[in-house]
Order: structure tokens, then C-alpha cells, then sequence
């Protein structure tokens, strides 16, 4: 049977049952083809606590790449549950990239999240150019700030802090529109960017 053949009737997921169902093949010839689905990187498997093993059988896990929360989730001890992963395929998100993503979509706990990003960020010349791309330097900066209040990070470059710090006659700018802190008003004040966290909000990350 063509690779193509079979991967378009097995795509999705199986087990070695549903696999010699769709086929109409025995035991042996099931593992073969699943085997051989594996070997070009189609097949992702999974093991369940019965010991039986699911297979996660498609042409994306072919082309690799990684989403936006993947990343987050592998660097911060805040995990982000969502229905929908937006896979950027055949490519993985820089951290840089990544950490603009979350301060752009306004969500408070991918936010939250992915300031655990700020312990390995080091390439500051491509975050500030990515987040004057955005229009967002101070928001960047504000939350660098933030992180330092509970977690060690890498330090920020000066060139970045200065080009970034607001000037006279800028105005304040939400990060979560309507979202303002009681605790941390000195970093609001410095960067004229309202934090849309308080200290409860950033237990989970002791």
C-alpha cells in the first residue's frame, strides 16, 4: 500500500484495533504499517495507564514545528489549557517572539505565564525590535520589571530600558484594558503602563 494511501486512511487516532479494522489486516501487518508511518515521522504515540498505546497519525507531526503555548508551557510552572494550538509548522517560536505573542492577545494568564520567559530571554536587540514592531516597548519592559519581583531573570541591556522608557509626554496604556495593580504602582508609575496583576495573582509562581 502507497504512504499516501495510508497515511489519508489512518489519519488521526488509533490503536493496533482500529488500525487492523480500517485495513482489514492481521495483528503483525498493523504494527508493520503503523511502524512504517512512524519511521517518516507521521505517528506520535502515547502510552495510557493500561499499557495500550495510541497513535496520533498525521502529516503535521511530519512537519514539526511548535505553538505559541507549547513554548510557555516548557519554560513556566503556569500551564495553559486551551482548545485550540496554533502551530507554526516547520518552524520554532523564538522566546523573543513568543513572549510578544502573549503580551499582544491581552490574556491574562498566557500573560502571567510567560513571564517565566524573562529567566531566558537574552537576545535583547530582537525583543526590542520586535516590540517596537508591536508598539508595545513599555509593556515589555513593565512586566520585565514585574518578574524581577519574584523570580531571577536575565538582566535587561540599558540600551533596551532607555529606548523604552517613556517619555514626558506619553500617556499611560493598559496592558488588559481596564486592569490596574494596587501593588506594584512604583513599575506602573516608572513605565506609565497599568499591570494587570496584584501579588496574590503571582503565588503560584512560589
Amino acid at each position: 500500500m502507497k504512504k499516501t494511501e495510508l497515511l489519508k486512511k489512518l489519519e488521526g487516532i488509533q490503536t493496533i484495533e482500529s488500525v487492523k479494522d480500517i485495513l482489514k489486516v492481521n495483528k503483525k501487518k498493523a504494527i508493520y504499517y503503523i511502524y512504517k508511518l512512524r519511521k517518516e515521522g507521521y505517528v506520535k504515540t502515547k502510552k495510557q495507564s493500561n499499557n495500550n498505546r495510541i497513535y496520533n497519525i498525521s502529516l503535521e507531526n511530519k512537519l514539526g514545528g511548535k505553538s505559541y503555548y507549547e513554548i510557555i508551557n516548557e519554560y513556566s510552572p503556569i500551564k495553559i489549557s486551551t482548545p485550540v494550538f496554533y502551530k507554526i509548522y516547520g518552524k520554532e517560536p523564538s522566546l523573543e517572539e513568543t513572549l510578544i505573542y502573549a503580551i499582544k492577545i491581552k490574556s491574562l494568564r498566557t500573560i502571567l505565564a510567560s513571564l517565566a520567559l524573562f529567566k531566558k530571554i537574552n537576545n535583547w536587540t530582537k525583543l526590542y525590535r520586535l516590540a517596537k514592531e508591536n508598539h508595545i516597548e513599555r509593556q515589555a519592559g513593565a512586566l520585565y520589571d514585574l518578574a524581577r519581583k519574584i523570580m531571577k531573570v536575565r538582566k535587561m541591556t540599558i540600551r533596551f530600558r532607555n529606548n523604552s522608557l517613556p517619555k514626558k509626554e506619553s500617556k499611560f496604556e493598559y496592558i488588559i484594558p481596564k486592569l490596574k495593580s494596587k501593588d506594584f504602582t512604583k513599575i506602573e508609575k516608572l513605565w506609565k503602563i497599568y499591570l494587570p496583576f496584584n501579588k496574590e495573582d503571582l503565588e503560584e509562581y512560589k
